[in-house]
């Protein structure tokens, strides 16, 4: 297996580093989509499933991980710019499958509404299009502590709510991340929140009835945040759609835990088929030399904004 590290520009001049972990030359791609401020960092595992029939491809959002050293200037990124950067990485590699977690499931929905891509299957983890009051709670809480600098009393909230089915260990990888999360980043962090906040629904799922693509909502039996009642409601707007509920699991899915991650390898798995030779990507970009044996960190840079 080899890592292929590539730099793509952007068309907003803004940069982005993906990651392609190859582990058999003409297997399909599958590209992984990082909850609201998480890096690839945090698909440590799912790659290694994955691993089985697939080669995977992540990225970093120009902010965050490894994408940030490629953009020293501030700015912030809103939602549409999320789904631009979101269609040129899968114009790129084109990807027959696609896994997002949490808010990555919005970016996911509507680049894939927005026109037909190679994507044939997708899984959409842990996502829900409507604010309840357990996640408006949790957002404005969050975004409360993060606009003052209380970054431990933030990690404390995420560990409570929506993170409160991980394992201690996962929790201690939380309280690392938000309390270093780097200065330039604060910027961002609290429009994300914002942007949450001010989410219409109502304003984009029309859209989602342009979808080709065949749909799997997976949503975790005991997620308050996005739960897979308020999930059911989008069958009206997606046409080759199915809904499942993993039992015994929160809002962080295959994190919470092995049998949360082996029922997760089973869903991804039975959605995506055994795969067969895709297509090679082709477009310009700079490529950095791979890391060859590795799997994604394990010290994973776990999402706060509504979760993973």
């Amino acid at each position: 297996m080899s890592i292929r590290k590539t730099v793509l520009r952007l068309p907003n001049s803004l940069f982005v580093q993906t990651e392609q972990h190859v582990f058999a030359e003409g297997r399909d791609n599958v590209i992984l989509v990082n909850g609201a401020l998480a890096t690839t960092a945090s698909f440590g595992q799912t790659i290694k499933y994955l691993s089985e029939r697939y080669n995977v491809v992540c990225f970093d959002l120009p902010y965050a991980g490894q994408s940030r050293q490629h953009n020293p200037e501030e700015w912030t990124l809103t939602k549409d710019d999320e789904v631009e950067i979101l269609l040129h990485v899968i114009r790129w590699f084109q990807p027959k499958f696609l896994y997002s977690v949490s808010w990555g499931g919005l970016a996911s929905l509507l680049a894939l509404s927005h026109e037909n891509t190679s994507v044939e299957r997708a899984v959409i983890g842990s996502f829900s299009p409507f604010l309840n009051d357990a996640m408006v709670d949790y957002v404005t809480r969050a975004r409360d502590h993060l606009k003052v600098g209380e970054y431990l009393q933030a990690a404390h909230l995420l560990n409570d709510t929506v993170g409160k089915h991980l394992p201690r260990i996962m929790k201690l990888l939380n309280y690392r991340y938000l309390t270093s999360i780097p200065k330039e980043q604060h910027a961002q962090v609290a429009f994300h929140a914002e942007q949450i906040l001010a989410l219409q629904p109502e304003s984009y799922v029309d859209k989602l009835v342009n979808i080709k693509s065949r749909i799997k909502f997976v949503n975790g039996e005991l997620d308050e945040y996005t739960t897979t009642q308020d999930i059911r409601t989008l069958a009206r707007y997606v046409t080759n759609v199915q809904f499942v509920s993993v039992p015994n699991t929160g809002h962080f899915l295959e994190l919470e835990g092995r049998t949360q991650a082996a029922a997760m390898r089973e869903e991804l798995l039975d959605c995506f088929g055994t795969g067969q030779a895709g297509e090679q990507p082709r477009a310009e970009a700079t490529v950095v030399p791979a890391f060859a044996q590795t799997f994604a960190s394990t010290d994973m840079n776990l999402d706060l904004g509504s979760g993973t």
